[in-house]
């Protein structure tokens, strides 16, 4: 790949080359890509056959597991979120372990991520040594002139070998009604687009509600069908069986319905801005940021509550109080480990230099999601995960490797004055190795990870054996029909 330097001018220079020798470089800079990736995947591997299996001996139950922490690790390597972590590390086990010939071709560029993740996840059935060598070994073989595949084409060659290896081993597609969802994220200023798949009656459902609520307004209402359908649903998250009506008149009952709403949101923003003096924009929490224009219509219906910033005491008490805990919420806006961005409303907060040692204080105080707050306290012995806590909110965390990562509070990028330093706090840091008691706080599962994994594929084995065993005695009836079918003569 190309060494680039800092400055944005510095690009690769093709005076000189002719149109192949483009060419050339595309594909050159693609398979070294491809290269780089797979290399990626082998480092993560390696780092899961020294740490993993050595935690998970005792913490296997453990809902964070030896299985997690490396998650988490690989997460802060990478920056990136959990998710997307927990899916690198099982590309990289399945890789190492099951399938060796395919992780080599990785390696030498000659196929991308794309096919891998469907190679990985098209053979995760297949279970038998001898069958999965086989299996890897002839994708292995094969793979790299699948490339110009499209996904289902993609899908069915690595199916055809699947079935002729071993025919179990097909995944069984998801029922199409467990495809449901509602996902809802930002998209224009002041406005959150809405994306849902439901059961059929559901959706119709849903569709008459909206209808039958926008026709809760009076003709003079100045809002779009469209416009009141989308205010409709608004109006049904709160909990209202008829909408505010918006033309504005005084003998218009519809007009005087209550606006409110049973639904509480929190959403920052400066004085200065709420009366108008400032353009500076707002946070919505779980959405980003708002338009002064949109702050102001909201502040005229809601409750404005003054955010009190900390005094340079600690509070004597485990549990800080409510004007504390607000700053705090405001200050981090979502989890303090690298990577995470899970919104204030689900975190505890925590406590940097265990209580009472350290100081319920906001210079001591911080937002963890429960995940990684679960994290933090019992993966903090000799070789665990450290944190420290800067006057400012700055988190500084030390990985198990010995790597730091580096977070800043939320807040502080919308509204610097959330980063001013609350004071410095002289504690002796003191970590004493977890105790043994401490396992029993720590959530458990019903069953090991192991034990999941192989319920699950043999739940998928198990209708594929089904199926293939009608067929085999349709197949057996039909000879035997055959063998005695004697046609009459003509």
């Amino acid at each position: 790949m190309f060494d680039l330097a800092a400055s944005p001018q510095a690009v690769p220079a093709f005076d000189g080359v002719d149109n192949a020798g483009v060419v050339d470089v595309i594909t050159d800079a693609a398979r070294q890509q491809n290269a780089m990736c797979g290399r990626e995947l082998a480092a993560i591997g390696e780092l899961y056959a020294r740490r993993a299996p050595q935690d998970d001996v005792d913490r296997e139950n453990w809902a964070i597991d030896g299985h997690e922490n490396l998650v988490a690790e690989v997460g802060a390597a990478l920056g990136i979120s959990r998710g997307r972590a927990r899916g690198r590390l099982h590309y990289a086990i399945a890789l190492r372990e099951r399938l060796p010939r395919v992780a080599a071709v990785f390696a030498r560029g000659l196929i991308d991520f794309r096919m891998m993740a469907a190679v990985v996840s098209r053979t995760e059935l297949v279970e038998d040594p001898v069958l999965i060598a086989k299996l890897d070994a002839a994708v292995a073989r094969h793979s790299p002139k699948w490339m110009r595949l499209s996904g289902p084409r993609l899908f069915e060659r690595i199916d055809m070998w699947v079935m002729r290896i071993d025919p179990a081993g097909k995944r069984v597609p998801r029922e199409r009604t467990e495809n449901r969802y509602v996902e809802i994220a930002p998209t224009d200023a002041g406005l959150a687009g809405v994306w849902a798949q439901l059961h059929a009656t559901d959706g119709v459902a849903l569709d008459q509600k909206l209808d039958a609520l926008a026709e809760t307004v009076c003709t003079a209402d100045p809002r779009t069908k469209q416009q009141r359908r989308a205010d409709a649903l608004a109006a049904l998250a709160a909990g209202l069986t008829a909408m505010r009506c918006e033309c504005g008149s005084p003998d218009c009952s519809a007009a005087q319905r209550r606006p409110a709403t049973d639904v509480v949101i929190h959403v920052l923003a400066d004085q200065a801005t709420i009366s108008g003096d400032s353009q500076s924009p707002g946070y919505l929490q779980t959405f980003g940021p708002l338009d002064s224009t949109t702050l102001r219509d909201m502040a005229t219906t809601a409750k404005i509550k003054p955010l009190v910033m900390p005094s340079t005491g600690p509070e004597r008490r485990y549990r800080p109080s409510a004007a504390l805990a607000d700053f705090v919420r405001c200050r981090d806006l979502t989890c303090r480990f690298p990577g995470c961005d899970k919104p204030a409303e689900v975190c505890d907060l925590d406590h940097t230099v265990p209580f009472p040692t350290g100081p319920t204080h906001a210079s001591n105080l911080k937002l963890l999601c429960r995940y990684h707050h679960l994290l933090k306290t019992f993966y903090t012995r000799c070789g665990g995960w450290a944190d420290r806590q800067l006057p400012d909110g700055t988190v500084e965390w030390t990985a198990p490797s010995g790597h730091t990562y580096t977070t800043t509070p939320g807040g502080s990028i919308f509204f610097p004055v959330l980063a001013r330093s609350t004071g410095e706090l002289k504690v002796a840091r003191v970590v004493e190795p977890p105790r043994l008691t401490k396992g029993l706080m720590m959530p458990r599962r019903k069953r090991t990870r192991a034990e999941d994994r192989h319920y699950r594929i043999t739940s998928e084995r198990r209708i594929n054996e089904k199926g293939l065993a009608q067929k085999r005695l349709a197949e057996q009836r039909r000879r035997k029909h055959a063998e005695r079918y004697d046609p009459p003569p003509f």
